[in-house]
């Protein structure tokens, strides 16, 4: 079948034009997507679990547009970390694809925001208590791991989601930024430094993270917090789970996958993290990237092991509704390729104001303190676009 996904030409700057309410932008490595208007939406699952039929749901979308004779073949969007959560894809009026951001490309957003508020939820004491309880709950044997996050409020009535886009891909032109319409005069957006999975032709990737530790302004001290999480047995341990079930959830689907044994050192502006690159080629060309990332979702490193004694400790230990943080963003054609990041470092704005949100892995020996403080650098990588950083020590 022939398919004709996104106009022919490459243009140079597409995230300067993403406009939040008419269109949606996707941001990688590889390249950037701006999708423009709604053709098409994705209708919602009438099962329990969203995620058993999403990829069928989107194959019949993309069928509909071809029936129709729509020139675009694509869809784009967020689904969320719950399975009966709503998801929120459409194939857009006009897909058009440009180069990936450069660094220092688009403008800074400092100093641009009126912040009445910041709430967060929990309160830290109350997160440093709730992983407490998570660490008890692994010593008792429930599960091995558990994923606990925090969401910050930020009051800030017509707040604009495009400038903050704009600085998160300049400030991060190799994380995966996207401004997604959510509906309701929402806004997803964020800098994910987690490729979930990505398909081209028949090579398959994954670039699953977990074991972090916040950046330090002095390079002698930043190399020396590099050096101990590259030597962390607990950051180690935690990282090869979340490989191994990233590796445990291809398997099925490849011909070969190469799986490094050491992990390698990821940084950004203000985190470093442990990193493997997962990469093989997939056996049936018909497993798409949505289906591959359905398949890996949720990973340990947003969620914990055993995935279901997890969900439930989440649901127990967490004081907000998830929504879309922890779920997928990105993209898939017609043909299968697609790209999907892990939606982390985001937020989800609306009229008032935004949400921010932040986790950390929870294991034997997790000290509730360091996950409070590496919840507080991770919340600072917003903060820091909406021109907050120095007030960021409200929520620690």
């Amino acid at each position: 079948m022939t398919t004709v996904s996104v106009s022919v030409e490459t243009e140079p700057d597409l995230v300067a034009e993403y406009r939040p309410g008419a269109s949606s932008v996707f941001a990688s490595p590889r390249g950037t997507l701006l999708a423009e208007g709604t053709y098409f939406a994705v209708p919602p699952s009438g099962r329990p679990d969203g995620l058993a039929d999403l990829d069928r749901r989107v194959r019949a979308v993309l069928g509909v547009a071809e029936a129709a004779g729509h020139p675009v073949r694509a869809v784009v969007g967020a689904v969320p970390f719950a399975p009966g959560g709503r998801d929120h894809l459409v194939v857009p009026m006009r897909l058009r694809r440009g180069a990936p951001p450069s660094a220092g490309q688009a403008m800074r957003a400092a100093g641009t925001v009126g912040i009445l508020g910041l709430r967060p939820a929990p309160e830290p004491a109350r997160y440093a208590e709730a992983v407490a309880r998570a660490v008890r709950h692994i010593d008792a044997g429930a599960y091995t791991k558990v994923v606990l996050a925090r969401s910050l409020r930020v009051d800030a009535p017509g707040f604009d989601p495009a400038p903050v886009v704009r600085a998160l891909a300049a400030g991060e032109p190799s994380a995966y930024t996207f401004g997604i319409d959510a509906g309701g005069g929402r806004t997803l957006l964020g800098a994910s430094p987690e490729l979930l999975v990505s398909r081209r032709g028949r090579r398959v990737a994954a670039h699953p993270l977990a074991g972090s530790a916040p950046r330090s302004a002095d390079p002698a001290e930043d190399a020396r917090r590099a050096a101990a999480l590259l030597r962390s047995a607990k950051d180690r341990h935690e990282h090869a789970v979340v490989v191994d079930a990233v590796a445990g959830a291809l398997r099925p689907h490849c011909a070969e996958l190469s799986v490094p044994a050491e992990p390698t050192l990821v940084r950004t502006s203000t985190m470093w993290h442990l990193g493997t690159v997962v990469a093989g080629t997939v056996a049936d060309p018909g497993v798409s990237a949505l289906a591959l990332a359905t398949a890996l979702h949720p990973t340990p490193a947003v969620c914990g092991t055993p995935t279901a004694a997890a969900r439930a400790a989440i649901g127990e230990l967490e004081a907000f509704d998830r929504g879309l943080y922890t779920g997928m963003v990105g993209w898939v054609d017609a043909e299968g390729d697609g790209e999907w990041a892990v939606t982390i470092r985001c937020a989800l704005a609306d009229p008032a104001g935004l949400d921010l949100y932040a986790g950390a892995g929870i294991v034997a020996g997790s000290d509730p303190a360091a996950e409070l403080a590496e919840t507080s650098a991770k919340l600072g990588t917003m903060l820091a676009a909406l021109g907050l950083a120095a007030e960021s020590a409200d929520v620690a």
